[in-house]
């Protein structure tokens, strides 16, 4: 909330947001679910769009089971620290062990962009530093937004172009849509 010249709280215009959803470990599209409906149910946010799911090889770290990954569109008057908080109490909440960077999780729920807004807090990198080199990210986001731009970097169809051969997958796996 923000106040207005009678110093009363009025309510912040809704921001669009994008967030990143992977997991490798247990049932993955159960986890993908709760994710996305846990999502749905925080104050301050409503899901507007919900990507197909991909599976796709990990990157980096150690030697771990594939992925399943998807793209989350949100509207919210969260901001984005917020929000950021929100995705972390989700993965804590699905279990999420931090044991190793990049090694295999149940949940994986990364902020990727807050409209246009960039920020160079190591807490809170906006846009994500990677999403521009992640066809996990990449091809799921232009699924649900085709005109998609991700900042400082360009359109998402010509950044997915770039990064075609990381071994991405579309499934005939859906995520519903929160009611």
């Amino acid at each position: 909330m923000t106040e207005n010249v009678l110093g009363v709280a009025a309510p912040r215009r809704p921001r669009r947001a994008v967030l990143s959803l992977g997991s490798n470990l247990g049932e993955r599209l159960d986890q993908l679910q709760a994710a996305v409906d846990a999502l749905a149910d925080a104050p301050g946010v409503r899901v507007v769009a919900v990507s197909p799911v991909y599976e796709t090889e990990p990157v980096g770290g150690p030697g771990q089971p594939e992925y399943l990954n998807a793209v989350v569109v949100v509207e919210t008057t969260l901001p984005p620290r917020l929000l950021l908080e929100h995705g972390q109490a989700i993965e804590e909440a699905l279990r999420r062990v931090r044991t190793e960077r990049w090694g295999p999780r149940t949940i994986d729920v990364d902020l990727v962009t807050y409209e246009d807004e960039t920020s160079d807090d190591p807490e809170l990198t906006l846009p994500h530093p990677r999403a521009h080199e992640r066809a996990f990210v990449l091809a799921p986001w232009y699924d649900v937004d085709p005109a998609a731009v991700l900042p400082g970097h360009g359109p998402v169809a010509r950044l997915l172009d770039a990064v075609r051969g990381q071994g991405v997958r579309r499934t005939d796996l859906q995520l519903r849509m929160p009611e």
